[in-house]
């Protein structure tokens, strides 16, 4: 039936900005964190984009007493004047015109981040208020808007000394869930921008929080490589570093080979961190493969094996950092995680296959040290072969048998289906009787699984647990995993609430950083957070989940508490357990996010690495932020 009320009227056109605060999400991302700390970064790119053209040596952010941030270069400045064509200062046109900048000619920035032409702008729609400064022509230019909307005309407040820009900007809390900068978010960002900007001084502070950062690497991507590595062993000391510019696009590659079992490839294009890779990433890896290999046939490390080594031969325990600069990148999506541009896949190949093997025939020794790691790895990974037959043979890694421990719901349709991997028999016993069994399946853990992070993939293999966890998410491992193929959308790590608890917990995040990160790339980790304490006070009853809710909560009971501290989930009875941990109107659970890769990477090889020495040191330093602690 036609509907009379939808008619010509009903058209809208968003002007200006307006769309923007209808539709944030399209801009930023989101307008949760992540969107929030966008905001920075959009401006950061400005001045980064400066600090290419070679205008700009020093960048400056502040998170301000008021919560507001302000962002400093001392680049050209901002282009003050009327604009011919669109009878509107050009400063105005660039903070209020969607698609409006100086990158788009190719003319006055050969390279640079931010090609859509949105990001002042966008941060302007979005702010409560900002206000901008441009020191041009020995004045200083002064313009406030509110919510997108100028306030005042652009005018000069005095003299000023050099150029730049000064960007001054409060997000609206009508717009973000939160307006409060987390200050490690900001400078894992900021550190990563000044190692990709050889010799360019980034100065980060939070006033709120009394921080500060100065970073200046003139060493760039290779010290970058060095600070991944700092608490790992290296089979080389120096990172073996390439620069090539063909065709108006410059190659940048430091890497370095380590003991560990992982690979930690970096990729960025135009300083953008390209998460989801793409062609520069695909073009590195195949000269990688193909270059070790020829050196390996030449020099006859091979000794008659015959069959090459892999891919994941040759990256195991590499650390690399690659960085790409071009004037007209093309990212997939608005987010820009992942590099399009068909030419750079051969580029990259053909400049790092002839440097790196120029390198490793300059270098021998570092070459025997790589080869006969990735030699080593090729037999672990035949062994592995023949680990995963085996099981196969006896069902244990057949989706089709599932694990008979695993207790597994009813509904078919991965993302409606949540899965619980328990500590303990006991626990899953009472986990398996508090479940919803139309979609909440539940898998008992039996001890401590491997520590992954001192194993290879062969030896991880043969461990039960890890064995029955793989097959139980039906996604494959390493080379053969497969996302999509996960029967679970929703992998809720509950353990008990004490510190054997804590290190399962850090086995598990272990196991899914280093073997199957894109889970948690696609949001589909979490925690359960079950209560520390029970309250009872006369017939009420409360949960609570920390000691400082525990603090405030009996001061406000009084006198008269009976004070129950849960270190096992089998104290619970499947009534509590439900209503605490697993109902989905009443638990808290936490998604497992990766931030800053650089950190969380540091982070495992610190708690579960072989080295003693930085183990010792991240315990002294962090003592004092444990929240309970068994003696």
């Amino acid at each position: 039936m036609e509907d009379s009320a939808y008619d010509a009227e009903k058209i809208q056109v968003l002007e200006g900005l307006e769309a923007v605060r209808k539709r944030p999400s399209m801009y930023i991302g989101s307008t949760d964190f992540h969107g929030l700390h966008h905001l920075v970064y959009e401006v950061v790119d400005n001045s980064i984009d400066e600090a290419m053209a070679g205008f700009c040596t020093t960048i400056t952010i502040a998170v301000n007493q008021d919560g507001s941030v302000t962002v400093e270069d001392d680049g050209r400045g901002i282009p003050i004047g009327m604009h011919k064509k669109y009878k509107q200062d050009a400063l105005e046109l660039v903070l209020t015109k969607l698609h409006s900048g100086g990158k788009f000619d190719r003319k006055t920035y050969k390279v640079s981040g931010g090609l859509h032409g949105v990001g002042l702008s966008v941060v302007n729609a979005l702010s409560e208020w900002l206000e901008v400064r441009i020191k041009r022509q020995g004045k200083m230019h002064f313009q406030r808007y509110e919510r997108g909307i100028p306030k005042t005309p652009v005018k000069i407040e005095g003299e000023a000394q050099g150029s730049g820009t000064i960007v001054r900007f409060k997000p609206d809390a009508q717009i973000f869930e939160s307006v409060e900068f987390n200050y490690e978010i900001l400078t894992g960002r900021l550190r990563e921008v000044a190692f990709l900007n050889r010799g360019l001084k980034v100065i980060v502070s939070d006033q709120q929080t009394n921080q500060s950062n100065t970073y200046k690497f003139d060493g760039g991507i290779a010290e970058f490589v060095q600070f991944i590595n700092r608490s790992k062993t290296c089979l080389h000391e120096r990172p073996i570093y390439i620069n090539v510019e063909k065709d108006g696009l410059t190659v940048e590659i430091a890497m370095q080979y380590t003991d560990s079992y992982a690979e930690n490839i970096h990729t960025f294009a135009n300083n953008i961190n390209t998460t989801e890779g793409g062609t520069h990433l695909i073009g590195f890896r195949a000269a990688l493969t193909r270059t070790i290999n020829d050196y390996a046939k030449k020099y006859n490390f091979m000794k008659g094996n015959g069959e090459a080594l892999s891919g994941e031969d040759v990256r195991e325990g590499l650390t690399a950092v690659l960085s790409v600069k071009l004037p007209e990148p093309q990212f997939e999506g608005q987010t820009k995680t992942k590099l399009g541009n068909s030419d750079v896949r051969g580029i990259v190949e053909s400049a790092v296959g002839e440097k790196l093997f120029e390198y490793l025939e300059e270098n021998p020794k570092i070459a025997q040290a790589c080869i006969g790691k990735a030699i080593l790895a090729a037999q672990a990974r035949e062994a592995a072969r023949k680990a995963r037959e085996l099981t196969r043979r006896k069902g244990l890694l057949d989706i089709g048998n599932l694990p008979g421990k695993l207790a597994d719901c009813t509904e078919k349709d991965p993302t409606r289906c949540e899965l619980f991997l328990v500590e303990g028999d006991s626990a899953g016993g009472s986990a398996k009787q508090a479940r919803d069994r139309t979609f909440q399946a539940v898998l008992p853990l039996r001890g401590k699984i491997l520590n992954v992070e001192r194993a290879r993939l062969d030896k991880m293999l043969k461990n039960m647990e890890i064995r029955t966890m793989i097959t139980a998410l039906g996604t494959g491992i390493e080379s053969e995993l497969d996302v999509d193929k996960a029967r679970y959308h929703r992998v809720c790590i509950m353990t008990d609430a004490d510190v054997d608890g804590a290190h399962i917990r850090t086995l598990l995040l272990t196991f899914f950083f280093r073997y199957m990160k894109p889970m948690i790339d696609r949001g589909y980790i979490y925690i359960a957070q079950p209560p520390l304490y029970k309250i009872k006070k006369g017939k009420s009853e409360k949960y609570v989940f920390s000691d400082k809710e525990l603090t405030e909560l009996v001061r406000d009971l009084g006198e008269g508490c009976d004070i129950q501290r849960y270190k096992g989930l089998g104290e619970m009875n499947p009534d509590q357990l439900r209503t605490t941990t697993m109902d989905i109107h009443t638990r808290i659970l936490k998604r497992v996010t990766i931030e800053d890769a650089v950190e969380a990477d540091q982070l495992f090889s610190i708690l579960m690495g072989d080295a003693v020495e930085p183990r010792r040191n991240f315990i002294q330093d962090h003592a004092k932020e444990v929240e309970f602690l068994d003696v």
